[in-house]
């Protein structure tokens, strides 16, 4: 009957997000027990290039340098370099100023983006380990021997960092993130690194196309789909500050989700059944979380909505109105500047669904901006 189908249909769905945010972290926790491999790290210190894209960061520019400038590493094995393309703050100014402090600019007046940035200065490139770094991201002394004693294992291409982001509710969905890329890392390789802190070997470099519009994410999965494995130091950490406003990190959430759908789409080597538990890493970890849950939610209400006629699902309906609305005051707090605690995080939750969507759209209908609008 219609009715059957119908709770079929709402369980399908319910099972996929239950899978997705509970169950995947469960199966995943339990194989690292006895299935997970090694890294053979050793102490050391290849050649560095530390590569900044800094598009209008005048704010921070200063302070990202003498960060770097400070790194616990052999400044003779170090290079900092800074793309400042298209800046027109006064961040050119102050990187030149550096010049003799061993600071490399490298600056066009013409903006094309970040990723086309990170490919004209890529040639000039001394490091064999080369570690991408954002402007607003401080990395903590220690980071980049963390980062390097990674190098040591020939199986490795990539490492990332530990991102750790000041202040709120994003501090629970990160220690949630943390602990998945342990496990994705003890079993394999991480699922994708962010541009916070990201080391490459410079002969592994391979521009993904200057379309790309989350490039740290195509750069580390590329390597993983050629056979490499892209791994996690949790002891290379970087401090983030969160997106100040709630505009900023809707624009950042949603561009992350445009790409997220370009990168699927580049990426469907990832999975072939072949890669084994690869496929079922990147399938479970980003594929239904990016292409399947922000769809599965509205549709969990929709189907409920049409279940009416069962008491059961008059509860069940309760609740997930209850869930929203607490993701509604959870937003009104975020706004009035608290952001933090459980209302904070179920709000973060639905905030990202729905910024998704809005990233899924504006990928299909290609008005997603390569040039990077500033989180601010």
């Amino acid at each position: 009957s219609m009715l059957a189908l119908l709770q079929v249909l709402f369980w399908l769905a319910v099972g996929i997000v239950m899978y997705t945010f509970l169950g995947y972290p469960l199966l995943v926790g339990l194989l690292v027990r006895c299935a997970h491999r090694p890294v053979r790290k050793a102490a050391i210190t290849p050649g560095v290039t530390l590569l900044i894209p800094a598009y209008n960061e005048a704010p921070v520019i200063a302070r990202k340098i003498e960060n770097s400038l400070a790194l616990d590493y052999p400044p003779e094995r170090l290079e900092i370099i800074v793309v400042t393309d298209g800046s027109d703050d006064g961040t050119v100014d102050i990187v030149a100023g550096y010049g003799e402090r061993g600071v490399r600019l490298y600056h066009q007046p013409q903006r094309q983006g970040k990723m086309a940035a990170i490919n004209r200065v890529m040639p000039l490139v001394g490091g064999e380990i080369i570690v991408f770094s954002d402007a607003n991201a401080m990395i903590e002394r220690g980071a980049l021997r963390a980062l390097v004693r990674n190098f040591a294992d020939p199986s490795v291409g990539g490492v990332a960092g530990e991102k750790r982001v000041l202040g709120g509710g994003e501090g629970l969905y990160w220690r949630y993130e943390s602990f998945l890329k342990r496990c994705d890392n003890a079993l394999s390789s991480v699922m994708g690194a962010a541009g916070e802190l990201f080391a490459i070997r410079r002969c592994l470099f391979e521009p993904p196309p200057p379309n790309a519009l989350i490039d740290d994410f195509v750069i580390s999965l590329r390597l993983v789909e050629t056979g490499w494995r892209v791994v996690y130091e949790p002891e290379a950490v970087v401090m983030e500050e969160p997106s100040p406003t709630l505009a900023g990190e809707w624009r950042r959430r949603s561009r992350i989700a445009a790409g997220g759908f370009q990168s699927i789409q580049w990426l469907s080597g990832m999975l072939n059944p072949a890669r084994g538990r690869v496929a079922w890493q990147y399938f479970s970890h980003r594929v239904l979380r990016w292409a399947a849950t922000p769809f599965l939610l509205p549709a969990i209400y929709g189907l409920n909505l049409l279940l009416l006629g069962l008491p059961f699902y008059r509860l069940v309906l309760l609740a997930q109105t209850a869930f929203y609305a607490a993701a509604l005051l959870g937003y009104a707090l975020a706004r009035r500047g608290m952001q933090r605690g459980p209302l904070h995080a179920v709000f973060y939750f639905c905030f990202t669904n729905v910024a998704a969507l809005a990233g899924f759209w504006r990928y299909v209908t290609g008005t997603q901006p390569v040039t990077w609008a500033k989180a601010r």
